[in-house]
């Protein structure tokens, strides 16, 4: 469950912040800043569900989903394909991510 947390956590953060984006830098009404607070706020729920013992270690982990799904948005609502270096990038903070969130506590 913590990967499904993850991914729909990333996605609510991107639209938030795409909402502002959009009001800010595309001229769009302040009322997208309705449904991008309320993203933002869905973002924070969905993280204080994952798994962690500590909140900074969930938020790292996170931080690795969180750039990977925005490499998927830049693609997806934006038109711009990822280049080869955004794909190693994104691969080597999934790695990152993985080792914060798997690796052996005592």
């Amino acid at each position: 469950m913590t990967a499904v947390f993850y991914a729909i956590a990333a996605f609510a953060e991107i639209a938030g912040c795409f909402a502002f984006w959009a009001w800010l830098r595309l001229d769009r009404s302040w009322l997208w800043l309705l449904p991008g607070m309320a993203s933002l706020a869905l973002f924070a729920v969905l993280l204080t569900r994952v798994p962690a013992d500590a909140a900074g270690r969930a938020f790292a982990a996170y931080g690795g989903l969180y750039i990977c799904a925005s490499l998927g948005w830049l693609w997806a609502v934006e038109g711009v394909p990822p280049d080869r270096w955004d794909a190693i990038g994104g691969l080597l903070c999934l790695a990152g991510a993985a080792v914060i969130l798997l690796g052996p506590r005592g």
